[in-house]
């Protein structure tokens, strides 16, 4: 039985995914983000309307530049500080909505 190649596990990169390198976080969540710019990645949106779903990414242009810290929070670490998912997703709708703007500032967005 002949065996099919194995996927790469590396995801693609984008124009969209290095635009995050040295730039600010946009989540800024207090008492969470470590404000060093040189850990800031570009997150992807944990939403089925965004395109998330078991093992895929939502589209880039459904996300935020978050620092390592707020980037974790973001991803289930709120669940060890007693923080509600309503203002995870606000804080993301607001990164996300700044973000959008700069990647149009930088002509990665219509």
């Amino acid at each position: 039985m002949k065996r099919s190649r194995m996927k790469s596990s590396r995801p693609k990169t984008t124009k969209i995914r290095q635009s995050a390198r040295m730039q600010d976080c946009t989540f800024r969540f207090p008492a969470i983000c470590n404000y060093n710019p040189e850990t800031t990645v570009w997150c992807h949106s944990n939403e089925i309307e965004d395109g998330k779903g078991a093992g895929l990414k939502a589209r880039d242009e459904e996300g935020a530049y978050g620092c390592s810290a707020c980037h974790a929070f973001y991803d289930g670490g709120y669940v060890n500080h007693d923080v509600d998912r309503g203002y995870v997703r606000a804080g993301f709708n607001v990164a996300r909505a700044i973000s959008q703007k700069i990647l149009k500032l930088k002509g990665l967005m219509p």
